[in-house]
């Protein structure tokens, strides 16, 4: 699966999930994300979308679940997904490793503790 995923062009995710760890997964490869724009996707792609647009994108969104609008998506990113690079893909990933979870956390803790010693 990690060989196909790497090797893939883009990975399409239609789905609307809380949260969906195949489109980080497919980013973690280097693989762009053409996703369906709701849920959990808006947080884990950045898109190339006038309507959510990012600074490094890792993908671009479509937002209707139809054979047209993922259609249309699949040929906009054939036309235009110069923007999106592995590099940019792979590094967006790392934001929701183990690692960078647990760094989060502990800052929250410490912020939480920090505000309850200053009360």
């Amino acid at each position: 699966m990690k060989d196909k995923m790497q090797h893939a062009k883009a990975f399409v995710f239609a789905a609307e999930e809380d949260f969906g760890i195949t489109p980080v997964e497919a980013q973690a490869c280097g693989t762009p994300v053409i996703a369906y724009g709701r849920g959990g996707a808006l947080e884990t792609v950045k898109g190339t979308n006038a309507k959510h647009p990012a600074e490094k994108p890792t993908g671009m969104f479509f937002y209707e679940q139809t054979t047209d609008a993922i259609c249309a998506a699949v040929k906009a990113f054939e036309a235009d997904h110069g923007a999106i690079t592995a590099e940019n893909c792979r590094e967006n990933a790392t934001n929701f490793s183990v690692d960078a979870f647990c760094t989060r956390f502990k800052q929250y803790v410490d912020r939480c503790v920090d505000a309850d010693t200053n009360d």
